[in-house]
């Protein structure tokens, strides 16, 4: 039975006159018989009549949208941000579309999450059996190891998921603004220590340099910073670092378990000047068997650079 919506728009006058006359039998059974057709209709069948497939591609590039170096949705075409209202009078084909790019998106920040964040996704609960309803989070590989802080973020309800703050800021505004991302790098670079800090410095720039002979100047947590880099590449400093001038340096060989070899090679090849009263270069003694101990003086970087 089909049904126009010029007759859809007359049923409640029709169901009003019947309020109006519930004198007799019959008006009732039109009331009940009205009712009865009322709960037949699907809405949502009726607004489909006219409506397009709803058949949307799986790809951003099949949107034909992508995101900028600003982070923002733009069409590949125009450059235009996201439109909603595709198509005109057709709200719900539109929001359908919509739902479909925001799948599309919520993968793209799961990407996003593994590639540019490093971090890990991880299935819950852990020991979920094969056929077991399963979830996952994301976190970084020393969540569970690191001493000192941990963040963790939690997104809302709704269609938002691991990353998200809200999917409509990420289609209209850009990623900065509708995802978790600004907060885990900010994490991340923050949570680098100054020992992990020496290590990728070394990889990255000293050991590719050209200079046969390195020299080292470490201040304070810096002689530390680099008794950690001798204890993770030690053939490498070895091989490179002629001296290492120390000012007032907190390591500890014994606390951070560098091994006789390294502690050898320091006796030879390190010096710590520290604050002490006696006169420049006057022999400190040391409770630790690495390097010698010897006064800084006054003029301490001043003579350290002269001597180097």
């Amino acid at each position: 039975m089909s049904i126009s919506l010029s007759s859809l728009i007359l049923l409640p006058i029709w169901i009003d006159m019947a309020h109006i006359h519930q004198g007799g039998p019959d008006e009732k059974e039109k009331t009940t018989a009205l009712k009865d057709l009322l709960s037949r209709i699907d809405l949502d069948e009726l607004m489909k009549k006219d409506e397009p497939p709803l058949d949307f591609p799986d790809t951003l590039e099949g949107f034909e949208y992508a995101f900028n170096e600003k982070g923002q949705l733009r069409h590949i075409k125009t450059g235009e941000p996201f439109v909603f209202n595709y198509r005109e009078d057709l709200h719900r084909w539109n929001q359908k579309r919509y739902e479909a790019l925001g799948e599309i998106i919520t993968k793209y920040v799961y990407e996003l999450l593994e590639k540019d964040c490093n971090l890990k996704k991880i299935t819950i609960p852990v020991d979920a059996t094969e056929n077991e309803p399963k979830s996952f989070i994301f976190m970084s590989e020393d969540a569970l190891t690191n001493p000192q802080k941990l963040m963790v973020l939690i997104h809302g309800s709704g269609v938002v998921r691991a990353g998200q703050w809200a999917r409509r800021l990420i289609i209209n505004e850009d990623l900065d603004s509708g995802t978790q991302i600004p907060f885990i790098k900010r994490a991340v670079h923050e949570n680098g220590s100054p020992e992990e800090h020496a290590v990728y410095v070394w990889d990255h720039f000293i050991a590719q340099s050209a200079a046969e002979n390195v020299f080292f100047v470490a201040h304070s947590y810096g002689g530390l910073a680099f008794v950690e880099l001798m204890i993770q590449r030690e053939a490498d400093v070895k091989s490179k670092v002629t001296a290492v001038a120390l000012t007032d340096s907190v390591h500890n060989v014994w606390h951070q378990e560098a091994g006789k070899t390294i502690r050898e090679w320091m006796r030879e090849n390190c010096c710590n000047w520290v604050s002490s009263s006696e006169p420049l270069d006057t022999s400190v003694e040391s409770m630790l068997p690495d390097c010698p101990r010897v006064s800084a003086g006054q003029e301490i970087l001043n003579e350290i650079l002269t001597k180097m």
